[in-house]
Formats: C-alpha cells, sequence, structure tokens
C-alpha cells in the first residue's frame, strides 16, 4: 500500500511478468485515511512488504476536442497584423510578387520551425522552461525569454483590444462620431479641417495625443476604462486555463471570418473595388532585388505564426501524444496564410472604393476651380495662378498602415457605407475577438511555463492569473497617458522583434544540434508511430538558422545605419512627421531589448556554475517541481500480457511509469515515485 503525503490512501497492484518486468497500476482514493501503526502496514501488506510516503501528481490539462485545440493555435497566430500589416507590407512591396516571396519563406522557414514548437510541446508536454530544461539545463533561459517578451507584447496588445473596445462603443451613434467635423462657435474645428474628420477623433478624441514622446500629458481616464475592461475579458477567459479559454475560443476565432466574408461580399459590389485589388495584386518583381522586403516577409512569416513566445509549444503541450502535429503544422500556416489573403481584399476593395470616391470628389472641385479661375481670367484680363490638388489613387492610399489602417482609413471608407454604424460595429468587434484571441495565445505563453515549472504557483493558477492581469493592468498605465501611442509604437518596433529572433535562433540551434536532429526525428518517429519526412533534418540544421541569422543581420543593420524614428502627429499642422527617439528613449528600447534577451546567457552561465558546485539545477532552484506529464491510453487498447515482457514495450519504455486512473493508464515521462 501507498499513501500520499495528505494521508490518502492508494491502492497498488503489481503485475509481473515471468518475474523481469512489473507493471505498476495505481488507483488513488478521494477520501483521506489514516497511516496505519507500523506493525499494521506490514501485516495489511504481507505479500508486498512495502512501506512508503509517495507524492501523486495530477493528470495534465487537455483539451476538450480536438477542434478547441485547432481553434485556439489559429486563434492566436491569426491576428490583428494579418488585417493591417499584412496588406501594408503587400502593396508596398510589389503587391503579387511579396505574395509569392512571402509563400517561399513559409515554406522554408515558417513551417519547419512551427512544427519544431508544436512537436516539442506535445512530445514533452510542458511550457518552454519545461521543454528547454528538459533538452539541457542550460537552455532554460530561452524559456524565461519567452516569457519575458510576451510579457512586454501583452502590455501594449490589450491596449490596441482597449482601443478597439473604445471604437465600438462610439459605433452605436447615428451619425457616427468621426462622420463630421466638430465645430466651435458657428467655424469647423482647424485642426480637424485641416486633416479629415476620422484623423482628428483618433487623434484629439480617442488619444488626445501629444506632439512628441517627451510630452507626457495626464492620463486619457476613457481608454484607462476600456484597458480595465479588456484586462478583465481576458482574466475571465484565462481563470481555469485552457478549459475556459477552449469554450471562448469558438467564438472568438470563429467570428472574424464570418466578418471578413461578409466585408469582401459588400466591398465587391463598391464602385472602385476592383480597381483596389488590381492594384494589389499586380506585380512587381524587381522588388525581389531590395533586401528590406525580404526581411520585411521573413519578419511577417516569424509574427504571424507567433514563433519564439512559447505560446505554440503551450497549447501543443495539452495534446495527446499521437496527435499528428506535423499535419496540424500544415493546417495551421496554410489558413493564416488564406486569412491575410482574405483580409488583404477586403482591406483594398474598401479602399478602392475610398480612393476612388475621395478622387472623384478631388477632380469635381478642380474643374470647379478651373472653371471660377477661367472667369476670373476673363474679368480681370490678366494671368491667375491656379491651384490643383493631387488626385492620384496611389497617392491616396500611401502610409495606410497599422493603427491608421484601422482607425482611420477603414473607419473613414465605413462612413461612406449605407447604415455605417452597423458596418463599424461589426468591424470593431471583428478587431476585438482576434485581439483577444492573440491575446490569450500571449498570456499561455507566461502563465502555462511558469506554472508548469513552479509548484506554488500550479496550486495557486487563479490567484496567479488574476494577479498577472493586475500587473499588467497597472504596468499598461503608461500606455493611456497622453504620449501613450508613442509607447505602443516603441514597444511593438522593439519589444519582441530582435529578443524573438534570437530566441527562435537558440530553439533551432538546441534541437538540431545540442538534442539532435536525427535523435528529434526518431522521437517523433515514435511518438506519431509514422516516419517525418528526413527534409526537417537539414531545415533544422542548415535552412532555418542560416534564414534567421540572416534575419537578424538585416534588422541590426536597419537599426544601426538609421536612428530609429517614431510618427508623431503635430497639432499645429495637423498632419503626421516623422521625429528621432530622445536619447532617453534610445536606452528605454535598449533596455527592453537586453532585458528580453538576458534569461539566455543567465540561464547558461546559472546552470554552468552550478555544474561546478556539483549540484543539479533541479535540486539547486527553490521551488522547481516539474507537473506530470500524462497521457490516458485506454485499458481495453493495451496489449495482450501473453506473458511476454516485450508485449508491453511500448508502455515500459525508458523513464516511464505508469498507473491506474480513472480506468486509464498514465504514463509519466518526467515523474518517477
Amino acid at each position: 500500500m501507498f499513501y500520499n503525503k495528505d494521508k490518502s490512501a492508494v491502492a497498488l497492484c503489481v503485475i509481473c511478468l515471468n518475474g523481469q518486468t512489473c507493471l505498476f497500476l495505481s488507483q488513488m482514493t478521494s477520501e483521506k485515511l489514516p497511516l496505519p501503526a507500523d506493525g499494521q502496514r506490514d501485516q495489511a501488506e504481507p505479500g508486498l512488504g512495502i512501506e512508503q510516503e509517495v507524492t501523486m501528481e495530477t493528470v495534465r490539462d487537455r483539451w476538450d476536442s480536438k477542434v478547441e485545440y485547432f481553434l485556439a493555435q489559429l486563434g492566436f497566430s491569426v491576428g490583428l497584423g494579418n488585417v493591417w500589416r499584412f496588406p501594408y507590407l503587400c502593396h508596398q512591396n510589389g503587391g503579387g510578387a511579396f505574395i509569392l516571396l512571402y509563400v517561399l519563406l513559409m515554406g522554408l522557414v515558417g513551417v519547419p520551425l512551427f512544427f519544431l514548437e508544436l512537436a516539442a510541446g506535445q512530445s514533452i508536454r510542458q511550457g518552454s522552461i519545461g521543454v528547454w530544461r528538459h533538452i539541457s539545463p542550460k537552455l532554460v533561459g530561452i524559456g524565461y525569454s519567452s516569457c519575458v517578451v510576451c510579457f512586454f507584447v501583452a502590455l501594449y496588445y490589450n491596449v490596441i483590444i482597449g482601443w478597439s473596445i473604445f471604437y465600438l462603443g462610439s459605433s452605436f451613434q447615428y451619425p457616427l462620431p468621426w462622420e463630421t467635423c466638430p465645430t466651435e462657435g458657428n467655424r469647423t474645428v482647424k485642426e480637424c479641417a485641416a486633416s479629415s474628420p476620422t484623423a482628428y477623433f483618433w487623434y484629439r478624441k480617442a488619444l488626445d495625443i501629444t506632439d512628441s514622446i517627451d510630452e507626457t500629458g495626464e492620463f486619457n481616464l476613457i481608454i484607462t476604462g476600456c484597458l480595465l475592461a479588456a484586462w478583465v475579458i481576458v482574466c475571465l477567459a484565462m481563470y481555469k486555463g485552457i478549459k475556459s479559454t477552449g469554450k471562448v475560443m469558438y467564438f472568438s476565432s470563429v467570428f472574424p471570418y464570418v466578418v471578413l466574408l461578409c466585408f469582401l461580399i459588400r466591398g465587391v459590389t463598391l464602385d472602385g473595388a476592383s480597381e483596389g485589388i488590381k492594384f494589389m495584386f499586380y506585380p512587381r518583381l524587381e522588388i525581389w532585388a531590395d533586401v528590406q522586403v525580404w526581411r520585411q516577409a521573413a519578419t511577417q512569416v516569424f509574427f504571424a505564426l507567433g514563433l519564439g513566445f512559447g505560446s505554440v509549444i503551450a497549447y501543443s503541450s495539452y495534446n495527446p501524444r499521437n496527435n499528428n502535429c506535423h499535419r496540424d503544422a500544415f493546417t495551421v500556416s496554410g489558413v493564416n496564410f488564406m486569412t491575410s489573403v482574405l483580409a488583404t481584399l477586403v482591406v483594398f476593395a474598401v479602399l478602392g472604393f475610398r480612393a476612388k470616391t475621395i478622387a472623384t470628389e478631388c477632380l469635381y472641385w478642380n474643374v470647379i476651380g478651373m472653371l471660377l479661375g477661367l472667369r476670373k481670367v476673363m474679368a480681370m484680363n490678366k494671368s491667375v495662378v491656379l491651384l490643383i490638388k493631387v488626385c492620384d489613387l496611389l497617392f491616396l492610399s500611401q502610409g495606410v498602415e497599422g493603427t491608421g489602417l484601422a482607425f482611420i482609413a477603414f473607419t473613414e471608407a465605413m462612413t461612406l457605407f449605407p447604415g455605417s454604424p452597423f458596418w463599424s460595429a461589426l468591424f470593431f468587434l471583428m478587431l476585438l475577438n482576434l485581439g483577444l484571441s492573440t491575446m490569450f495565445g500571449t498570456m499561455a505563453g507566461i502563465l502555462t511555463p511558469l506554472t508548469d515549472t513552479f509548484k506554488t504557483l500550479r496550486n495557486h493558477k487563479f490567484l496567479f492569473t488574476a494577479c498577472s492581469c493586475v500587473v499588467g493592468f497597472l504596468i499598461g498605465l503608461m500606455f493611456t497617458q497622453r504620449c501613450g501611442n508613442y509607447f505602443v509604437t516603441m514597444f511593438d518596433d522593439y519589444s519582441a522583434t530582435l529578443p524573438l529572433i534570437i530566441v527562435v535562433i537558440f530553439q533551432t540551434i538546441s534541437v538540431a544540434w545540442v538534442y539532435g536532429a536525427d535523435r528529434f526525428l526518431e522521437d517523433l518517429k515514435r511518438m506519431l508511430d509514422r516516419p517525418v519526412p528526413v527534409v526537417y533534418k537539414y531545415m533544422w540544421k542548415y535552412v532555418c538558422p542560416v534564414a534567421m541569422l540572416g534575419l537578424l543581420g538585416a534588422s541590426l543593420l536597419k537599426m544601426f545605419l538609421e536612428r530609429p524614428t517614431y510618427i508623431a502627429w503635430n497639432r499645429e499642422k495637423a498632419s503626421k512627421e516623422d521625429l528621432p527617439y530622445p536619447d532617453w528613449a534610445l536606452a528605454v528600447l535598449s533596455t527592453l531589448i537586453i532585458v528580453a534577451f538576458l534569461p539566455v546567457p543567465v540561464g547558461f552561465i546559472h546552470s554552468c556554475l552550478l555544474e561546478r558546485l556539483g549540484q543539479s539545477p533541479a535540486d539547486a532552484e527553490a521551488g522547481y517541481m516539474p507537473c506530470a506529464t500524462t497521457d490516458l491510453t485506454p485499458l481495453h487498447t493495451l496489449p495482450p500480457s501473453g506473458g511476454d515482457p516485450s508485449s508491453f514495450s511500448t508502455l515500459l519504455e525508458e523513464n516511464q511509469d505508469t498507473r491506474l486512473q480513472n480506468g486509464h493508464i498514465e504514463h509519466f515521462e518526467t515523474s518517477v515515485l
């Protein structure tokens, strides 16, 4: 008989085969029984003579269905970048030529690295910290670095969700508040008249932005309230881990596709949509000669699949070991790409309509101006200078990127729709769900590795989740200042890009060279019960590291050769302008990069010091206890026990204990009785 430390009884059955191999089957009871006296223990178990206290670990959470897992993985990878960054990059970098380049890099780099993370999480059944500790204790810093980057991203990403909540609430008005310029007395507000109603509403009403990052300004109370609402939604959706998140994904991951299809059907019927789509996909192959285009395409592939965050590893760690993660890698990557193309069609159909409408109005006023000018010439009999506005469609679509696309250009186009409040509410509800599904994955990249690693956090998961959200909200208040948008830009550009590239380089080298690509492929063959194409060996060992090192080099060159700048809004000029970051801001963004990457060398040095002192990292780290990495196999699927020990070879592999719980055999890869 075994007993837990909480004095609950554990019934034990030992089946021995030919006196050589023993299969331990155990059933833990729910009631607590007093420990018998020493003599009574021997008397109760005369045949076994076993006296031992063991710690029975709980079964690892699992997805309730494959659909939940797929939607969660898809929801994390398909985010706001698919809607507002991919269309911009496609437009700026050669249209169809950029799409071909993106597909090429997706196949050569994206899918192999995505498959690597899926397979590592599913095989080792841990978060990012546990996975890299399992491969080598010296690499544990990779997991902590992923957690730090996820935390940085979560801070500003939830602010964008807060902006979406603000615009969603403002959409339930008719007419929309950004449809016309406000007036002061009998005159239109100068800043609005010099720009546009949508730009004025975004910069002055929503953000109330300062002229530069040096001017902090007071807190924006409305945006602060929206940020609080965003963190409350995240906390409520994640308080039970994947059990609650998985249910939310049925709506948050599916609803954006419904909205995109609605906008596509509406968009292609608009006047000017065909011009926008043609302009979008017209290929300019000469753009391939530009190194920065390759850098931007690789970066988009990198972020589109969520590589390096640890979220892909966290989600896949809740899968059964025989799940076909190889197929999942292609499915999720393919759907992700098709979503980007769908969003691009929608964006440029709508922007084509917007550009043609504005260009037509521009031409109309130019004609009126010319007629008035000719009238003056004829009346005064002398020359008159005519001011003609530029009405080019290309000019009207320049600079449509990121928040400018979502909160200015697209918002302006929707004011031209019949029933504009309905379409506006639909659009910002879509942005809200896209942001939340990505936010859930980002938080999973923080919570799962830490709860897997530290038993105290695992035992108080809800409290840890709530405290993380509170800390995130308090730090996020820096983004709700009047200059907060500039800090969002800083975090978006520098807190994740370089650290994640470095993390993925170390991940790839760790698996392909430290653990061994051949060994990893053999593990996957046993796990999936089918061979994995050997081409992945060369992808992981050579193609992916070289590509990622090239991306890292191009990013560093761009950073050092050009002083980092940000786009500011000048209130007097009522226009955007590029300003260089001040020295203190350069120090902040440098600190973000260093702090995010620092766990990697610190973890390596810490492990080397422990080795020299004769200690193992697990023993030296206070409170460290890896969670159970279990898989459940129904009893009726067990092989026959015809006296041949080899018939249980699949269950009795190295470092595996087995226990009976709820009519299943549990495989404990890392836990030892």
